[in-house]
């Protein structure tokens, strides 16, 4: 890095804590360091020219979970444990929303809804089991989440019932994270672009910050916010799952509003300015989508477009306008992992495909462990 003495002196010393990745954890970490150290300097570093893993490459769901997720999560986990983590994402939102108005982010509660194959018999096993999670997610939402609705949106090639959650909603996470990033820096908190962390070296009373030029710098306190792409600096396990994502141009009359979930959540789609955006098709290749290479490939590119003529769209004419990529990062486990890693360094990731319902807490959970 070719750096004069104003640039060093003003973004590269004497910092007390730096952050990586400026997605929703990252900022939300940031701000809350500068609420409880108003005096403290506080540098964000982020690899892309806007947030770079999934904060603003994903479908902007406002969700906390659908029925047949919740009870796939329950063969691995406790009603315990998915009930902290069902409470701890609409929390998280309750919180995101508060932070900025719903105006601000574009939240419509249009609720959500789970779509199911005609072969598959999921729909009869989510039915028999409704009662059951809704009295167990009671506690929290105070009244029924699940009921059975009618497909009175036309959709093709599914059953004719699904399942809908009143609670969720969707968001625009562009608008989201130009809000995060306007309140970061009108509190003085400098976000530099375009910069990947190599590698950090840590001693007793700071940590060497070494960059892809070989510029080093040191800082007090290191907080990894980086999610999908964790691995290229912790031993935790994060394992990254790329999402693939098209968007429609605009279609005349488009009478489809929501958000919605089929096969087993893999694949999922929503309304946005008379447009349909459809993600998903991990499914297809779970190994070839563990990947931090943001490009499409044909296979589910083309399957995405399958489910759009066959299902959601059958007697409506349509073009492609977008497609884009997004990195998650997964585990086996559903619980994000936020920890101290050694004396100043710090992290928040594995956030499991729920940044926007969980990220705006965890960056306030990073920031309250130093």
């Amino acid at each position: 890095m070719n750096l004069s003495y104003w640039e060093k002196s003003e973004w590269f010393s004497n910092v007390d804590f730096t952050i990586v990745g400026s997605g929703i954890v990252g900022l939300n970490t940031a701000i809350t360091l500068r609420k409880k150290y108003p005096k403290a300097k506080i540098v964000v570093l982020e690899r892309g020219i806007l947030p770079h893993g999934a904060s603003t490459k994903n479908a902007g769901f406002a969700c906390f979970g659908s029925v047949s997720e919740i009870l796939s999560d329950l063969k691995s986990h406790s009603e315990d444990e998915v009930l902290q983590l069902i409470e701890k994402r609409w929390k998280g939102l309750e919180l995101l929303r508060s932070n900025f108005g719903d105006a601000t982010i574009d939240f419509q509660q249009h609720g959500s809804f789970e779509l199911f194959s005609n072969d598959n018999m999921l729909f009869d096993i989510c039915r028999s089991e409704l009662q059951e999670i809704n009295t167990m997610l009671k506690p929290i939402f105070k009244t029924d989440v699940f009921s059975i609705s009618e497909n009175k949106f036309g959709f093709k090639n599914v059953k004719e019932n699904y399942v809908f959650n009143q609670f969720e909603g969707q968001i625009d996470t562009g608008k989201m994270m130009a809000s995060l990033l306007q309140l970061a820096q009108s509190k003085g908190i400098k976000i530099v672009n375009n910069i990947t962390v190599k590698s950090f070296n840590e001693s007793t009373s700071h940590v060497d910050v070494v960059l892809d030029s070989e510029y080093s710098f040191k800082t007090s306190k290191l907080l990894i916010a980086t999610n999908g792409f964790a691995k290229r600096l912790l031993k935790e396990e994060v394992v990254p799952a790329r999402a693939q994502v098209l968007i429609t141009r605009p279609i005349d009359n488009l009478h489809i509003k929501g958000t919605f979930h089929f096969d087993e959540g893999y694949y999922y789609f929503r309304n946005i300015n008379n447009r349909i955006l459809l993600g998903g098709g991990r499914n297809l290749d779970f190994k070839g989508e563990e990947t931090t290479v943001m490009e499409t490939s044909e296979l589910i590119q083309k399957q995405l477009e399958v489910h759009l003529k066959n299902m959601i769209l059958p007697n409506t004419s349509f073009e492609i306008d977008h497609r884009w990529t997004g990195i998650m990062g997964v585990g086996v486990q559903k619980k994000t992992i936020v920890k101290q890693i050694s004396n100043n360094v710090y992290c928040g990731v594995r956030l499991g495909g729920m940044g926007v319902a969980i990220g705006s807490l965890i960056g306030e959970e990073l920031a309250n462990l130093v």
